[in-house]
Order: structure tokens, then sequence, then C-alpha cells
């Protein structure tokens, strides 16, 4: 299955008191790796939206915390696709920090489509099935942007 990687820098905003990054953060810089790794595989969010009416809210969060991050910490999000169901898509997301795991979990998104009469989940085309399946791998420094979230 297809996968991408992003790197964060750690901002002083992202910590709390004690100086460790705030929990909520993990899900803001999943679903920053979510947009990106749909990006990467040319079904950007803004296009699906424009050429096939289709939206990937997201449906369900999980995230497990094993390592502390800390301000100006690098971190790489690796994502990779995990399930391909029949109106859903599971993206599989791991934190690094220097090589080191230290957090992991999954967004579940819908395959939505916007209609005069509102919304509705719809079968994922099996074009938009078959990239997802694709055994690519890019990783975080291959001409991709660092982000500063």
């Amino acid at each position: 299955m297809r996968s991408n990687e992003i790197e964060i820098l750690v901002n002083w905003g992202d910590t709390d008191k004690a100086g460790i990054v705030y929990y909520p953060n993990f899900f803001k810089w999943f679903d920053i790796a979510g947009h990106q790794f749909f990006r990467s595989c040319d079904l950007a969010p803004a296009k699906l939206e424009e050429e096939r009416r289709i939206i990937v809210p997201l449906l369900d969060v999980q995230c497990t915390f094993e390592k502390s991050l800390l301000y100006d910490d690098l971190i790489t999000i690796h994502t990779k696709v995990e399930e391909i169901n029949r109106k859903t898509i599971k993206l599989k997301h791991i934190v690094y920090r220097d090589g080191i795991r230290v957090a992991n979990g999954y967004e579940l998104r819908g395959w939505v489509e916007q209609s005069v009469e509102g919304i509705k989940a719809v079968l994922i085309p099996e074009d938009v099935k078959a990239i997802l399946s694709e055994d690519i791998h890019p990783k975080a420094n291959e001409n991709r942007p660092r982000f500063n979230a």
C-alpha cells in the first residue's frame, strides 16, 4: 500500500507548561500528514472536491503516545494506507524523532459525495483504490516541504 512521509518542527506553542507537546497537537499533525498524503498521490482534497465533488471527512481518529516530544524536536510522520474499504480509507500514522517511534495512530476518512441534495457516503472508485494500493513510498527529505505547523 502507498505511503508518504513529512517532517514537522515542534513549535513553542505546541507545548504545555511543562514544556512537553500538548496531546491535541498529534491530531493536528495527523490531519496535516493525511492531507499531504492525499496530495502526494494526486488526490489533493481541493482537487477531489473540484473535479469529483468528493470530500474526505474524518470519521474516527486514535493516537497512542509512547514518548514525550519537546520544543524544537524535528519529527517525521510516516503515513500509510492501512485499509481501503467500500466507502472508507484508514490511514496509519507513525511519529518518529531521530528514528525512534514516539507515537502511532490512525485516521478513518469517509469517501463522501457532495450534491445539491446534501452529502452521502459513496463507493470509492476503482481508479482511486488502484492509486492508494500502489507500492510507492516517498521519504520526507525527497523535495518535500518541512512543516512548521
